[in-house]
């Protein structure tokens, strides 16, 4: 079963973003609809220690990140209230990291080592 980790940077401030919500959901790939499975806050180097089960299986899985509570508690206004990353597992023997690069206008993600 495939391990999961992530990371947020802010790129506005070119340094790790802490304190930011972080939660692991099943996703239905018919419904669309999911189950919390995990969660998590941001440590000071923006990554979350622990995010739900040690192993996932193969499947769809969604990451929701708090970023508009993140620039909020900053005095900072903010475009996206949250970033929603959605990404497949299907080699259940890998590493899955999803590394958030985020601003108060924008953000990108990809599959990282």
């Amino acid at each position: 079963m495939g391990t999961l980790s992530t990371h947020v940077l802010d790129t506005s401030l070119g340094r790790p973003a802490a304190g930011i919500t972080v939660v692991l959901e099943t996703v239905d790939a018919v419904a669309q609809a999911g189950a919390v499975i995990g969660d998590g806050v941001t440590d000071g180097d923006g990554r979350v220690a622990s995010i739900g089960p040690e192993r996932l299986g193969g499947g769809d899985y969604r990451l929701r990140f708090a970023s508009g509570s993140y620039f909020a508690g900053r005095g900072v206004e903010a475009f996206y209230p949250e970033i929603v990353v959605v990404f497949t597992i299907t080699d259940a023997d890998q590493h899955y990291h999803v590394p958030v690069l985020l601003n108060p206008f924008g953000y990108s993600t990809y599959r990282g080592s």
